[in-house]
């Protein structure tokens, strides 16, 4: 018998189904000077318009930072608080549900399988809902590309990301999400290409989730365009300083657009 679906999955299929895009907002404790400057850029997201506000990262976001900020986030955010984590220890009780990812195109099957049985128990425990995630990365990769020893997907080749998003469905995977990890375009690249997108797009059936790289109201309509349900953001966050608010609005408003669109 199947996984049920919980709460936090049916918002999404249901908003998705509704309003036709989401827009994901990921906060990396790690990258802000605080954590109360995380909490206020989680909440800053939430009232701006974010549909979803994602917590975690590649590198250290465990322990007490990780529990500070997503109760801080949790107590004040009108939307669901989601783990995006980055290994066994990105794990709190305080948040709605967790990215159970299977990282498709590891090397290392350490992150394809064996970091989920160690995780599963706690979860389990602690009653944080799973949400089965195929996570693919594409070049350049960055810091999740090093950390998780991926092989990571050539941006000029679609169809071999359109075949591990479809390996990833028939798994049974219920999100697919491409990353071409954080800052791309300091790595000569950028978001990841609308053929890959569009790939992608047409070889699953389950929500969609673009990451990496975006950080303009341009990318996004294209992303969105090309195929993306959800679009994760992230990194431009870091660097607002304050304009949090503003800047998720104004990519909310693009994302309800181009929903309109689709549906």
């Amino acid at each position: 018998m199947a996984m049920k679906i919980g709460k936090v999955e049916r918002y999404i299929n249901d908003t998705i189904a509704s309003k036709g895009s989401m827009l994901f907002m990921l906060i990396d404790p790690v990258d802000y000077k605080s954590p109360q400057d995380a909490i206020r850029t989680g909440v800053d997201s939430a009232e701006g318009g974010a549909d979803l506000v994602l917590i975690g990262g590649s590198i250290g976001a465990q322990g007490e930072l990780l529990e500070t900020v997503t109760k801080g986030i949790k107590e004040k955010a009108s939307v669901p608080v989601v783990l995006f984590p980055g290994n066994i220890a990105t794990i709190s009780r305080y948040a709605d549900a967790v990215y159970f990812m299977s990282l498709l195109n590891a090397r290392n099957p350490y992150w394809i399988t064996q970091v989920q049985m160690l995780a599963a128990p706690l979860i389990k425990k602690l009653s944080i809902e799973p949400l089965p995630v195929g996570y693919i990365v594409v070049e350049p990769g960055g810091t999740v590309g090093w950390v998780g020893d991926v092989n990571m997907v050539p941006r000029e080749k679609p169809r071999i990301a359109a075949a591990l998003a479809n390996a990833g469905e028939f798994l049974g995977n219920r999100m697919i999400i491409t990353d071409a990890g954080s800052n791309p375009q300091l790595q000569g690249s950028g978001p990841i290409p609308t053929d890959v997108i569009s790939a992608v797009r047409k070889s699953i059936t389950v929500p969609y989730v673009v990451a990496g790289g975006i950080r303009t109201t341009a990318q996004l309509s294209t992303a969105y365009r090309a195929g993306a349900d959800i679009v994760q953001i992230g990194s431009v966050l870091e660097e607002k300083n304050g304009g949090t608010k503003a800047l998720v609005s104004k990519f909310a408003k693009v994302t309800k657009e181009e929903g309109r669109k689709k549906r």
